[in-house]
C-alpha cells in the first residue's frame, strides 16, 4: 500500500523571486504541511536535489518509498537521509537495526539503506522531519541524541537573540557525504535568529520552524540582501532557501528551528556575511 505523497519543486532565480507576489512566494518557497497522520510527505527540490519531507507513523510502520523524481528503484539507492524526531518517542529501523528516538533526536541513514518509521505510543505519535541529498559513498547508520550534539551558545538578551545552536553533524560526530543538519533554540524573550544574516552560493538551506504556540508566527526574511522579501510562517512549516537568498527571521514568541544544508561542502564557516546596514 502506497503511503507517500510528493511534489516536485523547481528552482527560482533571484530576478523572478523579486517580482513574485506574496502568494507566488509562498507557492515556491513555503512547503505544504509535512506531518500528516499515517503518511509520508516528500518534496523533491531542484536546489542541490535536496528532498525535504515528514513522516508521521500512527498505528503501523511507514516504510520509506521511492518517488518518481529520484529516478531509482529505492529512494536511498544514491542518497543519504537524516530524520529528526520533533514529536513523541519513535523508532527508526535502518536495514533491520532499530534506533529509538526521543524528541529532538536525529538518526542518519547512509546510501543504499532501507528505512522505516514507527511511533512508540499512538497517543503521542512521532514526527520525523526528513532530509535527503545525493550521496557518493555509504556511511554507517548512527543515532545522535540532542545531548550528543555540539552546542554553541550565541547572542544576548539585550539584542533579543540569545540562542543555543546544536550541530548534529560535525567532524567529531556522524559522517555524511553532504548533508549538514543542526537545531537552534531561542531563549525565552528572544525572537531573532541568524542576524546578522548571510548567504552561501555553494549550498542551499531549509528551515523548519516548530515549538511555536498556535497563534504565534515567525517573520522569515528571504531574498537578495538588496531586495529582501518575507514570509509569515506558523508552527511546523518549512521554508526553502536558495544559495542566493538570505535566511533569517523574528518571531512573535520564542521558538526552535532546524536548519539543513546540501551542496559543495560541509564547512559551517563558508558563508558570505551581510551587514545589517546593507539590507534593503
Amino acid at each position: 500500500m502506497n503511503h507517500t505523497d510528493f511534489t516536485n519543486r523547481f528552482a527560482i532565480d533571484p530576478k523572478t523571486a523579486a517580482r513574485c507576489s506574496t502568494a507566488e512566494l509562498r507557492e515556491n518557497f513555503l512547503l505544504p504541511p509535512l506531518f500528516v497522520p499515517g503518511r509520508i510527505q516528500l518534496h523533491y527540490t531542484n536546489y542541490d536535489r535536496m528532498i525535504v519531507g515528514g513522516a508521521m507513523p500512527m498505528s503501523g510502520s511507514l516504510a520509506l518509498e521511492t518517488i518518481k523524481p529520484a529516478g531509482t528503484d529505492t529512494l536511498l539507492a544514491r542518497r543519504e537521509l537524516i530524520a529528526v524526531n520533533i514529536g513523541g518517542a519513535g523508532i527508526v529501523t535502518i536495514d533491520g537495526e532499530e534506533f529509538r528516538t526521543g524528541t529532538r533526536d536525529m538518526v542518519y541513514a547512509g546510501m543504499g539503506s532501507t528505512v522505516a518509521f514507527q511511533s512508540v505510543a499512538l497517543a503521542q505519535p512521532a514526527k520525523f522531519y526528513l532530509l535527503s541529498a545525493p550521496a557518493h559513498a555509504h556511511h554507517p547508520a548512527k543515532h545522535i541524541g540532542i545531548a550528543d550534539a555540539k552546542r554553541i551558545d550565541l547572542g544576548a538578551q539585550a539584542t533579543s537573540n540569545q540562542r543555543s545552536i546544536f550541530q548534529f553533524i560535525h567532524p567529531e560526530g556522524a559522517r555524511t557525504c553532504q548533508l549538514v543538519v543542526g537545531m537552534t533554540t531561542l531563549a525565552a524573550g528572544s525572537v531573532w535568529n541568524t542576524m546578522p544574516c548571510h548567504v552561501h552560493d555553494r549550498r542551499m538551506e531549509v528551515y523548519l520552524y516548530f515549538d511555536l504556540p498556535e497563534k504565534a508566527r515567525v517573520l522569515h526574511l528571504m531574498g537578495e540582501p538588496e531586495e529582501t522579501r518575507h514570509l509569515i510562517v506558523k508552527n511546523e512549516e518549512a521554508v526553502l532557501s536558495p544559495g542566493w537568498s538570505i535566511h533569517a527571521g523574528a518571531g512573535t514568541s520564542s521558538y526552535t528551528f532546524i536548519w539543513a544544508m546540501a551542496g559543495d561542502n560541509i564547512d559551517y564557516t563558508d558563508v558570505d556575511l551581510v551587514p545589517i546596514e546593507d539590507l534593503k
